[in-house]
C-alpha cells in the first residue's frame, strides 16, 4: 500500500509540474489563446529595484516574438544573408539547434530598422513553422530543427512593407494569409504533411494575424485583411461574414483583433475603436455594432481586456483605459511612452513593453492610471512581446535575447 501511495503521489506531483509547465508556455503569436494573457503568473510581494539579467545572446535581426514552448525558446531572425531558425534552452540561453534558409533582403522603408522576420512562430505538436519577411513558410521538427515541409515564395508576393502576419497552428492545420495587395489567399497547410486542405481567394494580407472564435459550437477563423474584417469556416474555409475596415489617410491595417466570446475589439490609427458582436441567426451569422469610440485608436498595439476594460497603447503613444461595455474613455495617462508596443495580462498586474525600452509594470484600475514599476531592458529598439514564464522575462531587441528574472 505505501508502494502504490509513493507511486500515486509521484505521478500527481508530475502532473502537477506539467500543468503548470504548460501552462507558462508562450507557443505562438499573442500567447497560448491569443489573447495576450500570462497564464500561471505570480507577481512578487514588492518589485525590484533593478531586474536581473540571467543571460544574453545575439540571435540577430528581427521584430518577431519569440516563443517559449516546455525549456525551449524558439526564434525566427536574419543573420547575414539568410533566415534562421533557432533552438535554445530557455534556463541557460545555450544554442541546440539552428536551421537556416536563403531569403531575399529586405529593401525599401523597412529596410533601415526592421530587416528581419516579423511573423511570430507557432509551435505545437512537436512543430514549428514560421513565417519569414519575404513570405516563405516552413515547418520543421522542434526537437532538432529537421525540415518537415516548406512552402516558397519564388513570385515574391508579399504586402509593401513585407509580411506582417504570424501563422497559426489549430486542428492539426497551419494556416496563413499569404499575397501582396489586392490578391491574396488564406490557406490552411495540413500541419503534418503540408498538403493544402482548404484556400480562400480574395484581398491582400494587412500586417494583422488571425485568430479563432467559436460560435454555438461552431469554430470562426478571424482574418483582417487590407480592406475588411471577415470570418471563414475553420473547417472549410468558406466566408461567413465581411464588415469594411477602411484605412485612413496612408495608414494600413495593422492591429489583430481581440476576441471576447462572440464580441471582437477592433481599432486603428486614425480609426478610433469599435466592438461587434456575432450571433447565429438561423443558418447564418449576422454581425452587431455594439459601440464606437473615435478618441482612443491604436497603430500597431492590440489591447487586452481585463475585469471589463480594456488597456492598450493609443498611436498617439499613450497608455488607456477604456470601459468594454460602453466603450467610454475611462482614462489616458500623459506620458509618452510609443506606439511600437505590446501589453500583457498578469493577472494581478498589466505589463507593456515599449520600443523605446521600458518595461513598464501597472495596477489594473478602471478608475486612474496605477504604475507599479518599471525597468529599461534594452538598448536597441524592442517590437517583440516580452515573453514571461514564472519569474522570468524574455526580451528580444533588435539583434540579442536577453533573460530576465525578479
Amino acid at each position: 500500500m505505501k508502494k502504490v501511495n509513493l507511486i500515486i503521489s509521484v505521478l500527481v506531483t508530475l502532473f502537477i509540474f506539467s500543468a503548470n509547465s504548460f501552462s507558462q508556455d508562450w507557443p505562438q503569436w499573442r500567447g497560448i489563446n491569443r489573447d495576450s494573457k500570462v497564464t500561471g503568473f505570480k507577481a512578487p510581494a514588492s518589485w525590484p529595484a533593478e531586474l536581473k539579467q540571467e543571460w544574453k545572446v545575439t540571435v540577430g535581426f528581427g521584430d518577431a516574438t519569440p516563443v517559449l514552448a516546455g525549456n525551449k525558446i524558439y526564434l525566427n531572425t536574419r543573420q547575414g544573408e539568410q533566415e534562421v531558425v533557432l533552438c535554445y534552452d530557455a534556463a541557460t540561453g545555450k544554442e541546440l539547434w539552428k536551421s537556416a534558409y536563403a531569403s531575399m533582403a529586405v529593401t525599401g522603408p523597412s529596410a533601415s530598422q526592421h530587416p528581419g522576420p516579423r511573423g511570430t512562430p507557432a509551435v505545437s505538436n512537436d512543430k514549428i513553422v514560421t513565417y519569414g519577411a519575404a513570405g516563405i513558410l516552413s515547418c520543421l521538427d522542434a526537437a532538432n530543427g529537421k525540415l518537415l515541409w516548406r512552402k516558397d515564395n519564388p513570385s515574391n508576393a508579399f504586402p509593401a512593407f513585407f509580411t506582417g502576419t504570424s501563422p497559426l497552428i489549430t486542428d492539426a492545420m497551419c494556416i496563413v494569409h499569404i499575397g501582396k495587395k489586392d490578391d491574396g489567399q488564406v490557406i490552411a497547410y495540413d500541419l503534418n504533411s503540408g498538403n493544402e486542405k482548404w484556400k480562400w481567394s480574395g484581398e491582400g494580407p494587412s500586417y494583422s494575424s488571425p485568430s479563432v472564435m467559436t460560435i454555438e459550437g461552431k469554430k470562426l477563423l478571424i482574418v483582417i485583411t487590407e480592406k475588411n474584417i471577415m470570418a471563414l469556416g475553420l473547417a472549410d474555409g468558406k466566408q461567413l461574414w465581411q464588415i469594411p475596415t477602411p484605412v485612413q489617410q496612408r495608414f494600413y491595417n495593422c492591429v489583430s483583433p481581440y476576441i471576447d466570446g462572440q464580441t471582437i475589439y477592433l481599432t486603428g490609427q486614425g480609426t478610433g475603436m469599435k466592438a461587434i458582436k456575432v450571433e447565429k441567426s438561423g443558418n447564418e451569422y449576422v454581425t452587431k455594432d455594439l459601440w464606437s469610440n473615435t478618441e482612443i485608436g491604436a497603430k500597431w498595439n492590440t489591447p487586452i481586456l481585463k475585469d471589463g476594460f480594456l488597456y492598450g497603447f493609443t498611436d498617439q503613444k499613450r497608455i488607456y483605459c477604456l470601459n468594454a461595455s460602453t466603450g467610454q474613455t475611462a482614462w489616458v495617462d500623459n506620458a509618452v511612452s510609443s506606439d511600437f508596443s505590446t501589453i500583457v495580462d498578469c493577472s494581478s498586474v498589466i505589463i507593456g513593453l515599449t520600443s523605446t525600452n521600458n518595461l513598464i509594470v501597472l495596477k489594473p484600475d478602471g478608475k486612474v492610471y496605477s504604475e507599479v514599476a518599471k525597468y529599461k531592458v534594452a538598448d536597441t529598439p524592442i517590437y517583440a512581446f516580452p515573453v514571461i514564464s514564472g519569474n522570468s522575462i524574455y526580451v528580444k531587441d533588435a539583434e540579442t535575447l536577453m533573460k530576465y528574472s525578479f
